[in-house]
């Protein structure tokens, strides 16, 4: 099996248009985007999952991916976004399906090794096929896995968002997610147990302000029956 180094953080946005009025500057028009929003997407810290399929050779393939979503509940939809030239995104639109792994805490290594460049990453990982399922199961690192079935998928640069329908769910129970951020790992036991901050003194209740003073009453007399009164 051949394979390339893989992994992905978010998806490039404002990519020029091939449709971009012919009146604009051409400048303007041909000059690639040059923003970088990896630091951006470095502070919003997320899991880690590693999306597997299946090739036309029936090679497993696999990429670490963090840049995921739900779509819709009903039907059960999901997107990932994987490196447009790896034999991952290859796989998932040939074979029409894809596996996501939701990695588990003490599975940082397994992120790690589908993330680099090994051509041999499967033979380093526990995996198995069950029947039925859109993709290897990483079923040692895996805290959860979503077999889903390609519906759509939309180029943008360099990676395309793959759009999955869930057709099955399959979780363990008693593991901890493993989550990533600034560029480094940490486990979601550690950030859940850590205490609550110390509740500072209680602000000083203000007394409430004296109540005016009431206005003096005229004594009126009542109308009489029949008489006629001013503004009624």
């Amino acid at each position: 099996m051949t394979g390339t180094a893989e992994t992905t953080t978010t998806t490039p946005t404002n990519s020029p248009d091939a449709s971009a009025p012919s009146n604009l500057p051409a400048a303007s028009a041909a000059a690639p985007d040059s923003t970088d929003i990896r630091p951006l997407m470095a502070s919003f810290p997320s899991g880690v999952s590693v999306v597997t399929a299946l090739g036309a050779d029936s090679a497993p393939r696999g990429m670490t991916c963090s840049s995921l979503a739900s779509v819709a509940l009903d039907p059960a939809t999901l997107v990932v976004c994987l490196r447009t030239a790896g034999p991952t995104l290859r796989a998932a639109l040939d074979s029409g399906h894809f596996a996501l792994n939701l990695l588990h805490e003490e599975a940082r290594a397994v992120s790690d090794l589908f993330a680099s460049g090994s051509t041999d990453r499967f033979a380093h990982a526990e995996w198995r096929l069950p029947l039925g399922a859109a993709g290897p199961h990483l079923t040692e690192a895996a805290l959860a896995v979503a077999d889903c079935a390609v519906v759509h998928a939309v180029e943008v640069g360099d990676h395309t968002a793959v759009f999955g329908r869930v057709t099955r769910v399959t979780q363990t129970d008693g593991k901890s997610p493993l989550l990533y951020g600034r560029r480094r790992y940490a486990r979601w036991s550690a950030a859940a147990s850590a205490p609550a901050p110390e509740a500072g003194p209680a602000p000083a209740r203000a007394l409430p302000a004296p109540a005016p003073a009431p206005a003096p009453t005229l004594a009126i007399p009542s109308p009489l029956e029949g008489e006629a009164r001013v503004g009624s």
